[in-house]
C-alpha cells in the first residue's frame, strides 16, 4: 500500500482510542493488511497463520468493540462537519449491515 494511501487512513481512523495500546497497534497492522489486500478474505490478506490467527483474535476479543474500531472515523467525520457552512449531504444506498456479534460458548 502506497504511502499515501496509508497516510490518508492514520488521519482519518486514526484517532480511535483503545484502553489497552497494543490493541490499537493490532488494529493498525490488521487494517494495513487488509488495506494492501481490498476484497480478499482475511486470511489471504494476512498472508500467514499467525497474522491470520492474531486477526481472528482482536475481532473475537471482548475488549475490541464496534465503538472502539470505528472511533477515530466518526470522530474524523464530525470534525469535517464541523468545517462546513450551509447544506451537508449524505449520500447512502439501501444496503443493509450489522456489525453485531453472536455469543459463542466457550
Amino acid at each position: 500500500m502506497g504511502y499515501g494511501v496509508s497516510a490518508w487512513i492514520d488521519r482519518e481512523v486514526g484517532g480511535g482510542q483503545f484502553p489497552d495500546e497494543r490493541l490499537g497497534q493490532r488494529l493498525r497492522t490488521l487494517r494495513d493488511q487488509l488495506a494492501g489486500a481490498m476484497g480478499e478474505s482475511i486470511p489471504l490478506a494476512c498472508q500467514d497463520w499467525a497474522n491470520t490467527k492474531a486477526a481472528y483474535r482482536f475481532l473475537a476479543n471482548e475488549r475490541v468493540s464496534d465503538t472502539e474500531i470505528l472511533g477515530g472515523h466518526f470522530q474524523s467525520t464530525r470534525d469535517r462537519f464541523a468545517g462546513i457552512q450551509g447544506p451537508i449531504m449524505v449520500l447512502h444506498d439501501t444496503t443493509e449491515f450489522s456489525p453485531g456479534r453472536e455469543s459463542v460458548g466457550r
